[in-house]
């Protein structure tokens, strides 16, 4: 059983076989997806997606690259699709201080004002963060209550354990699997195994040996195989820890999936 705790299946590099792939996730252990939202568009298809199968669950925020929209009404507009059982977090929010499509302080104001609106939904957040750690966290400390996951990590392994120290989960997607992946591993091998989640990010950061070609969610085993190798786990046991952690921390209680109403 295994659990992708992030991914863009509403994304239209699936346009063409959104269905089939959805339909043959169980084929490959597969049995709980988050998906994810980056702006209001995809976090509205994103609710759709996970309103049409029990398996999915949805998460809405704006990512970096769309901070400069986030105002009062685009954030009346995530409480409003936050009413949906189906959303379980708000994400994906945080920095990104790679190419700065949008300037660091529209980034921090966008961060802190979706945080506030995690904690006062008492949802987990799901944070996306590239080369920007030390904002970040200060960031994280102005909201102690605020908790959820890192996800494509890619801080070092004291960031990491600093993070769990405070109630948060690490998140690994296919870059694990890269022969580069020198921080990634060892943040695996340094962290409890109770906080760790897998993802795919899909359709990016597809793991070996299909680096480079479109990800989806049918590729998450590998990335819990590789992960199994650095602790000493099955696959399987690697699955099924990360989902246990998973289903945690979106609060998705054992058998919800099976009683969700389907719309097609």
């Amino acid at each position: 059983m295994y659990f992708d705790s992030h991914a863009h299946l509403d994304d239209a590099h699936f346009d063409g076989d959104r269905a089939a792939i959805l339909d043959d996730l169980k084929n490959h252990g597969v049995t709980m997806v988050m998906n994810v939202g980056c702006d209001l568009p995809s976090s509205e298809r994103s609710v759709h997606l996970a309103e049409q199968y029990p398996f999915l669950y949805a998460a809405v925020g704006s990512h970096p690259d769309d901070a400069d929209h986030v105002d009062g009404a685009l954030l009346a507009r995530y409480r409003a699709l936050c009413a949906s059982p189906r959303v379980r977090a708000i994400g994906e929010i945080g920095l990104d201080y790679h190419y700065e499509d949008v300037p660091r302080a529209q980034q921090r104001a966008a961060f802190e004002k979706q945080l506030a609106l995690a904690e006062e939904l008492d949802l987990p957040v799901i944070v996306h963060e590239r080369e920007a750690h030390g904002d970040a966290m200060d960031i994280l400390r102005a909201h102690p209550r605020a908790t959820g996951v890192f996800h494509c990590f890619s801080g070092s392994p004291e960031m990491a354990l600093w993070l769990v120290e405070r109630g948060w989960y690490i998140g690994f997607t296919g870059v694990v699997t890269f022969k580069n992946a020198r921080r990634a591993v060892e943040a695996v091998q340094a962290l409890p195994l109770d906080r760790i989640l897998i993802e795919t990010d899909c359709p990016y950061m597809a793991p070996e040996p299909y680096r480079g070609r479109r990800n989806d969610s049918r590729y998450v085993p590998l990335v819990a195989a590789k992960i199994a190798a650095l602790r000493g786990l099955t696959p399987e046991e690697a699955g099924a820890l990360t989902a246990a952690n998973a289903r945690r921390l979106f609060r998705i209680p054992d058998g919800e999936e099976a009683s969700a109403c389907v719309t097609p």
